[in-house]
């Protein structure tokens, strides 16, 4: 491989152009592939098998109409004034009437017009029975449970305005309507025409604030704080490789790589349903490996160039066949990583792995064949005359700076090292007992955003409850025959008993009678661990609700759908670590021939991630410097992040491994032996991974303090867990416990040193092939 990769690197050195022009159609025509087909992305994440998923499928065959999104909007008054005056309800209905016209969203009236002159099935009708159902009861008077109810219909001359609700007091207004598809399927225009027509209801001094549902959000986007992450990057390329130039490369390389990356996923996206997250990820992994990589190769050039007093087309070469290896190595690892996850067999995190691993591939093959062509264009300019200078004054580089004295340090007082690091992450890994998983709600929105106040407005008006309303499909047993609406009756007024239970609405029957759709908004909000136990109730095949009326209760609706992602994933996330574990032993096993090092840093991987949930959890669901980092209200953490972070970050970790611990393998080979060659190994990779700790670090938490609550989880727990595992575990706690084990640590039994293949990542044969025809010529 190094040899190849030396070959490779002369070659594109000094034919850029036939490697550059490549690369640059390959972005024209993903360009116009994107002009073609457009871009397409969706907020769906869909689990196939899921309870909710099931009951989802069977309503969308039996009552499609049923099975659409739901949305609401609320509409306040100012303070001590009420909504039910002429003007503003005159204004309310317009707004109201104007969505009701709209494609892919049902009209009550007109559907109950239809039913009742016989025009339509009873199931089409379901969907107006269930938006007038909670309407449908007056202010002050009591539920089944004889409980006083807190709003009633709003009226217009009279007559109710159908799907809208009015808090007692007359403040606040409630509109909910249904699409006709999930929200994951509308046209990206839908929402955007709700949002304005409603909005026209401020017009004219009226006093009304319309706010929509978090349900009518938009796409998440990249804001200007990721800028800064890339700004820091670009300052510490310029520390550490001295030039504009040199430093610029690195740059160039990792845009270029994002730009076909992402580029390449949205011109796909019209055949591949594509996560609105996806592309974002592809934009923190490819930035943060993109500008890695880069550096590792540009780093290892210039000191070949200025250490060894190699020309800059040799030095190339050799970059390439020795940190390239590397490069290779530590990128594979990325993706088998990300790809581990195919075997989870969720959707939407599938397509995410996937392109998350495309873009590291890409990335990788960038810096082995465009880099070495940019390297060729810029030449011997790569190192300028000072730096030149300053090394033939100051000759080779001395071992005596801090990197030196801290490598040092970390062996003398290596076991007060290793037990401190691992309290401290042990410590910090505490709060994972307590992590709880689900989708961020409205409830947990920054204060200022419209989720956030629709939330907690719908809350003060009627009830946390109303942002989570759940979708109950009761079926008949076989052995029963049809539902008949003294049953379906029964069984509202049952469910409405339950403790956790706010409001119960029948919403009709099929056409053949046998199934039955009841609204239930309960009174926890649909994060809350009690929602979540009354979903469970409902459930329960054996719960007096199902047995007493024959029936079988299913639950669905954007609650229970998130309850059950939680907890499918939750059930995958230690199957997926398992997975990790044996990879990570296979491929560290290959990569440094030993049997030891693939344990220590496994261990040291684990010990990174806890930590990094740890705090995760603290900060972002037990609220912990909420202010520090740009959030009002903790919450649950994004269900699928403990995987997807997971993943990344094993990937990513072993990248540093590679660089640290194959650098500490060269001084051995090369003849140190015992704490020597840990501090001399460690002496010559330090510089260039504390960089690139520093660039991943920066670019991620460029990610935190973007606007969408769940791209922030991400972001914390990428730069939080780089932070911990590149500047922790192995920086410090690495060449302490090599320390420990000295020479011992590179032991591997005979046979199982016949067995493995030798990968030559530090390129010991290229350098011996060199020096050998080195020799021959002299």
């Amino acid at each position: 491989m190094s040899t190849f990769l030396y070959r490779l690197g002369k070659s594109a050195y000094s034919k850029p152009w036939y490697f550059l022009l490549p690369w640059i159609v390959i972005l024209g025509v993903i360009g116009a592939l994107l002009g073609a087909n457009g871009i397409h992305s969706s907020s769906e994440m869909k689990i196939e098998g899921t309870e909710s998923q099931k009951v989802l499928d069977m309503l969308a065959e039996e009552l499609p109409a049923a099975a659409g999104g739901q949305a609401s909007v609320a509409f306040t008054a100012p303070d001590g004034e009420r909504l039910d005056t002429p003007q503003r309800v005159a204004l309310i209905l317009k707004a109201i009437n104007e969505v009701y016209s709209m494609d892919y969203i049902i009209n009550p009236a007109e559907l109950a017009a239809k039913a009742a002159a016989g025009q339509t099935a009873a199931a089409d009708s379901s969907a107006a029975a269930g938006q007038a159902g909670a309407a449908g009861q007056t202010a002050g008077q009591t539920d089944a449970a004889g409980q006083a109810v807190p709003y009633g219909p709003l009226f217009a001359e009279g007559v109710p305005v159908p799907g809208v609700m009015l808090s007692a007091d007359g403040s606040i207004a409630l509109f909910q309507f249904q699409f006709t598809v999930q929200q994951t399927s509308l046209p990206a225009s839908v929402p955007d025409n709700v949002i304005k027509a409603v909005s026209e209801a401020e017009q004219g001094g009226s006093g009304i604030t319309a706010i929509p549902s978090d349900s009518l959000k938009s796409t998440p986007s990249i804001g200007s704080t990721e800028a800064i992450g890339v700004a820091v990057a670009a300052v510490v390329l310029f520390i550490t490789l001295g030039s504009v130039v040199a430093a610029g490369l690195p740059l160039i390389t990792a845009l270029l790589g994002v730009a076909i990356s992402v580029g390449g996923a949205f011109a796909l996206s019209n055949i591949i349903q594509m996560n609105d997250i996806t592309p974002i990820l592809a934009v923190m992994i490819g930035l943060a490996v993109g500008i890695d990589y880069s550096l590792f190769i540009v780093n290892r050039q210039r000191r070949l160039i200025l250490d060894e007093q190699l020309s800059a087309h040799e030095a190339a070469g050799r970059a390439l066949g020795t940190a390239g290896s590397a490069v290779f190595f530590a990128g594979l690892t990325v993706i088998i990583a990300l790809c581990g996850m195919l075997v989870i067999g969720i959707g939407f995190l599938s397509t995410m792995a996937l392109v998350a691993a495309a873009s590291v591939l890409i990335t990788v093959l960038l810096a082995l064949t465009l880099l070495p062509a940019l390297l060729g264009l810029v030449g011997e300019r790569i190192c300028t005359s000072k730096a030149r200078t300053k090394n033939e004054t100051s000759g080779k580089k001395t071992l005596n700076g801090f990197s030196h004295r801290w490598a040092r340090a970390t062996v003398k007082y290596r076991w007060i090292i290793i037990i401190a690091v691992i309290v401290v992450l042990a410590t910090a890994a505490i709060p994972v007992t307590k992590m709880e998983l689900g989708i961020p709600s409205g409830a947990s929105a920054n204060l200022d955003t419209p989720a956030r106040q629709s939330y907690d407005i719908i809350s003060k008006g009627f009830g946390e409850g109303f942002n989570g309303p759940l979708l109950l499909v009761a079926e008949a047993k076989k052995d029963s025959g049809k539902i008949s609406p003294q049953t379906l009756g029964k069984l509202v007024q049952e469910l409405q008993m339950h403790d956790n239970v706010t409001l119960v609405a029948p919403m009709g029957f099929n056409e053949t009678g046998d199934l039955a759709i009841i609204s239930l908004i309960p009174k926890t909000g649909p994060t809350d661990t009690k929602t979540r136990d009354l979903v469970q109730d409902l459930r329960d095949p054996g719960s007096s609700f199902a047995s007493a009326n024959n029936v079988t209760l299913g639950v669905t609706g954007f609650t229970a759908i998130n309850i059950d992602m939680s907890s499918k994933l939750s059930e995958a996330f230690p199957m997926y670590i398992g997975i990790i574990v044996i990879l990570s032993l296979i491929i560290l096993l290959l990569v440094f021939r030993s049997v030891i090092v693939p344990v220590k840093a496994t261990v040291g991987f684990v010990l990174s991630i806890l930590a990094t949930f740890g705090l995760t959890t603290a900060v972002y669901q037990w609220g912990w410097l909420h202010s520090l980092f740009g959030f009002d209200t903790g919450g649950p953490l994004l269900s699928f992040m403990p995987i997807l972070v997971t993943g990344i970050l094993y990937g990513l970790a072993m990248d540093y491994q590679v660089f640290l611990v194959s650098s500490m393998r060269e001084a051995y080979v090369h003849g140190r032996r015992g704490n020597e060659s840990v501090i001399h190994g460690y002496d010559l990779a330090s510089r260039v991974v504390l960089a690139a700790g520093v660039i991943m670090v920066s670019v991620f938490a460029g990610f935190i303090f973007a606007p969408d609550a769940m791209i922030k989880q991400i972001g914390f727990a990428l730069a939080f867990g780089i932070l911990i595992d590149a500047f922790i575990v192995r920086m410090t706690l690495v060449p302490a416990i090599m320390a420990v084990f000295g020479d011992k640590a590179w032991w591997l039994p005979k046979w199982l040193d016949r067995l493995l293949p030798n990968l030559d990542v530090e390129g010991d044969k290229l350098i011996a092939k060199l020096h050998a025809e080195s020799g021959d010529k002299s």
